[in-house]
């Protein structure tokens, strides 16, 4: 008897176990998001959350490193990049659920400097890179981050890209490029305008808005990866994303929003 107990009370608990695993699972949501994406996520996420009782690990980096890591099989359910090229790839090879790609926002950059900079960067816009006191200037490392590619191309737009080429310094993503100015390894740089809006930066530092004109659309997209494990949270994910609640939030960091004209801060 206490042998058949003891089997019991060990299947009993096995069973327990798995279905514990298989409602984290269902109860999980899996996203590599562009590290523009980080202040805003924190707001999107949380409200989400909220609203579903789904549990969203986020992780945040270049788009061009996620696009490579999926590629690889890594276990995201969703994939939101800063550059829409990413997203048509894994849907043109097979790995985004047929139909989910979705034009989300598209994005902004900005001259950044620390409060207490002698850079005033609303006069001088694109010159403030030729100021006296600017030794590094730091972008996203274009290679892989769509953020360093619109920077490179203002620079050019401007003129400026061979002058500044000998000062610039490389950030993994734009999240890295910002810190390098917040922390004094360089004087000036690119950001994202949602990350210049975050409350992190918003009372720590100065701006100027880069003309759209200077630059390429950043067009931002997301999939559904096709390996995903929880396609219904993604796909109600995507949904709360285009809700009244989460269009607001993705204004409020400064994204331009389909259909929506640009607005001027």
């Amino acid at each position: 008897m206490f042998g058949l107990s003891q089997r019991l009370s060990q299947l009993v608990f096995a069973l327990l176990f798995f279905a514990t695993q298989a409602f984290t699972q269902n109860n999980e949501l899996t996203i590599a998001a562009a590290s523009d994406l980080s202040a805003a996520f924190k707001v999107l996420t949380a409200d989400f959350e909220k609203q579903t009782g789904t549990h969203v690990r986020t992780s945040f980096g270049s788009s061009g490193n996620f696009y490579a890591q999926i590629q690889n099989g890594a276990p995201f359910d969703l994939f939101f990049s800063a550059d829409i090229h990413y997203p048509r790839k894994l849907e043109a090879g097979g790995l985004a659920q047929p139909g989910s790609l979705y034009k989300y926002a598209r994005g902004r950059i900005v001259l950044w400097v620390p409060n207490g900079s002698p850079i005033d960067v609303a006069k001088l816009g694109m010159n403030a890179l030729l100021h006296p006191s600017v030794h590094k200037v730091s972008i996203a490392n274009p290679e892989h981050a769509p953020y360093g590619r619109a920077a490179m191309a203002a620079m050019q737009h401007y003129g400026l890209a061979a002058k500044v080429r000998d000062k610039l310094v490389f950030g993994e993503n734009i999240s890295q490029a910002t810190q390098f100015i917040e922390t004094g390894n360089a004087e000036i740089g690119f950001s994202a305008l949602s990350l210049a809006l975050s409350p992190a930066l918003i009372d720590r530092g100065k701006f100027w808005e880069v003309p759209l004109d200077a630059y390429p659309p950043l067009e931002q997209a997301a999939i559904i990866v096709a390996s995903a494990k929880n396609k219904s949270a993604a796909s109600a994910f995507i949904s709360y994303l285009k809700s009244p609640a989460g269009i607001a939030i993705m204004r409020r960091f400064g994204f331009i929003v389909p259909g929506e004209e640009v607005q001027r801060l």
